[in-house]
């Protein structure tokens, strides 16, 4: 062997390139698959916060074992909220700015009690020691921190302020915060480490800060969240996140009478790309996008970005029945987030936006058929609000076992 390489140095080099991609396939696989942070994306300054449980799961259903209630922040179109309910907790109150989000809430859910309008103009005292968890999808906004230890004051300003506060005034066991993974790299890091100070200083042990894919939760896209929850700390219990599934879902999952739905899709309206466009895209096969298209219509359509770096990918997307869809964005046809149908050149409708997000079928969305798609771009998908209620539900049955008088 060694004379083989003396006298034939190519092989050598052959077969050190064959191991090298041998070796980043592992690696890039096994990202893909791993549903949570891994060390070398996540800022040194809250490495401690960061775990990882690669055990998959047949089910993380839990029964309630009492009436578990939830006050909702930043609900949107409710998304979170219809998940929750489906694992057994029921929303006690919902605080939305956006008013077709509100009526959206009302109109599929009366009895819900549906506070509309600037989170800063309510107060929820009313509520202390009544609630078992707040939620609260509050925007990545910056506040200053300068190495110290933030305290509530030092947010004021922020949504997040506002979120912690009514934590703070209603006083639940748990308080879970959703976001983008962005905010895991926002401000290098110190935005997320600052949202971690100010729980603590309102008495909150933050659990270990995950970001859940929700293809690895029944819902059939590429979707990533990031989840912040809080345990009150006179609470001597620690909190697990749901286990992810073996199954992965694809868009016909979603679209197709199956697993996730017993019947196809229902027809609605949707936008629809213009002329000039729609000849490009027809051009585009299943799993394709603007790469796959003719040179000379690679640079008419790209324009001056052709030249620039970077994939692009997304740009005249057109999604395969046998793949999970691309993250949905509040708009179906932006050009960077193109999500263009499997068969028919057209955007997804309002109902196939919703299926993607699993929303039931009889969930009505109202406005415009913009606000539609923006409520549902928004939303947390519920399958992924589901399973993250499987493990509260979880937690909570745990906690008041623990009260209960010997």
């Amino acid at each position: 062997m060694t004379l083989c390489l003396l006298f034939f140095p190519q092989v050598y080099f052959l077969l050190r390139y064959l191991l090298y991609i041998y070796q980043n396939f592992i690696i890039l696989n096994s990202f893909y698959m791993n549903e949570y942070l891994t060390l070398t994306e996540t800022p040194a300054l809250f490495e401690d916060f960061v775990s990882q449980d690669n055990t998959n799961t047949d089910s993380n259903f839990v029964e309630p074992e009492n009436n578990y209630s939830i006050l909702e922040l930043f609900a949107g179109a409710g998304g979170l909220a219809v998940g929750m309910e489906m694992a057994g907790l029921a929303c006690v109150a919902l605080n939305e700015i956006d008013k077709w989000a509100c009526q959206t809430l009302r109109k599929n859910r009366p009895n819900w009690n549906v506070l509309e309008g600037d989170i800063r103009s309510f107060y929820f005292s009313e509520y202390y020691n009544k609630v078992d968890v707040v939620t609260g999808g509050f925007p990545c906004q910056a506040f200053s921190y300068a190495g110290k230890k933030l305290g509530l004051a030092d947010a004021r300003g922020t949504l997040f302020y506002e979120f912690a506060r009514v934590v703070k005034e209603v006083n639940p066991p748990v308080c879970i915060g959703e976001n983008v993974r962005g905010l895991l790299s926002h401000e290098n890091g110190k935005t997320l480490q600052g949202m971690i100070s100010v729980l603590d200083d309102i008495g909150y042990s933050v659990a270990p800060v995950r970001v859940l894919k929700a293809v690895n939760y029944k819902v059939p896209q590429k979707r990533e969240r990031l989840i912040l929850v809080g345990i009150r700390k006179d609470i001597d219990l620690k909190y697990q996140y749901p286990k992810p599934y073996k199954k992965i879902y694809n868009l016909k999952d979603a679209l197709k009478k199956g697993e996730l739905y017993d019947c196809n899709v229902p027809k609605s309206q949707g936008a629809q790309y213009p002329q000039t466009k729609k000849v490009v895209l027809d051009l585009i096969p299943q799993k394709g996008y603007w790469r796959d298209l003719p040179l000379d219509i690679q640079k008419k359509f790209m324009g001056g970005s052709f030249y620039l770096a970077g994939g692009k990918t997304g740009i005249a997307r057109r999604i395969g029945w046998d793949e999970p869809c691309l993250t949905l964005t509040c708009s179906p046809a932006q050009k960077q987030t193109e999500r263009c149908h499997p068969e028919e050149t057209r955007p997804f409708t309002v109902r196939e936006y919703a299926r993607i997000q699993t929303f039931p079928d009889d969930w009505e969305f109202q406005g415009s058929i913009a606000q539609q798609y923006k409520q549902i771009g928004n939303a947390v998908p519920v399958n992924l609000g589901r399973e993250v209620g499987y493990s509260i539900v979880k937690f909570l049955n745990r906690y008041y076992n623990l009260s209960k008088p010997r």
